[in-house]
């Protein structure tokens, strides 16, 4: 299992949800935080929380739809010169619920889209590369187990493209220590999942953080944080590492 002690790790949408549930988990174990928003108020909270735990944390913002705040964001980051070694696409937006849905607008997917996936295939391409140069690095980026809901159309539509650009650019990943996996937080008592979800927010943790923890050099799993609930960190990881990491099973 990998010491995140002292490393830095990115998070997006850490101002709440399942983003401050995994900088509150990510922060226990040692690891420096620099946390997302769409607004830099939004993370004061989470912010203080995470030093009072002994780390060092920095907030930035972007709104997602937005690429020119999204190449600010990374631009910023680097000018730090602290290097993400761990990076958590956890930002996504459901658009609405068309309970027409054949009258569902372009606008839910074009706006989908943008946040949910363009933005984070942005922020996986200026960083990915950096980390193979450093021989090290962790990505989990966030999906969802949404499945026959047209009434998501948008949402639905672009998760998938966002597993098929994780799975795709997994294989290329072999041999270089860095790890790229999706995780599902399962349908969550959030502001996006709705206070019907039959999840607590809680029960995502060890699941949701546990790829930045496994450490055998393999790539394209899927990690429901669903399954991992009420485990260890270490239980996690090596049921983790147990899973199968062929993206493309059939």
């Amino acid at each position: 299992m990998f010491n995140v002690k002292g490393r830095w790790a990115l998070i997006t949408g850490a101002s709440r949800g399942v983003g401050y549930q995994t900088a509150i988990f990510m922060a226990k174990q040692g690891c420096n935080l620099i946390l997302h928003s769409r607004k830099l108020e939004h993370t004061k909270e989470v912010e203080q929380a995470v030093r009072k735990l002994g780390v060092e944390a920095y907030s930035v913002e972007a709104e997602l739809a937005n690429y020119e705040e999204v190449a600010a964001m990374l631009n910023e980051i680097e000018a730090k010169e602290f290097p993400v070694d761990i990076l958590f696409n956890n930002a996504a937006v459901q658009i609405a619920y068309r309970k027409d849905y054949w009258e569902t607008p372009v606008e839910d997917f074009e706006k989908s889209f943008q946040i949910n996936f363009i933005s984070i295939a942005m922020i996986c391409n200026r960083l990915i590369p950096k980390m193979i140069e450093r021989g090290y690095g962790r990505v989990i980026n966030t999906t969802s187990g949404i499945k026959n809901e047209p009434e998501q159309a948008g949402y639905a539509a672009s998760k998938a493209a966002l597993d098929k650009f994780t799975k795709d650019l997994a294989s290329r990943l072999e041999g270089t220590n860095v790890m790229l996996n999706l995780t599902d937080p399962g349908w969550c008592r959030t502001d996006l999942g709705g206070q019907h979800a039959p999840n607590a927010v809680e029960s995502v943790i060890p699941g949701i953080a546990v790829g930045a923890f496994a450490d055998d050099k393999k790539s394209g799993r899927f990690l429901h944080a669903q399954a991992f609930t009420g485990m260890s960190l270490e239980e996690a990881v090596a049921k983790a590492e147990s899973m199968e990491a062929n993206p493309y099973i059939i």
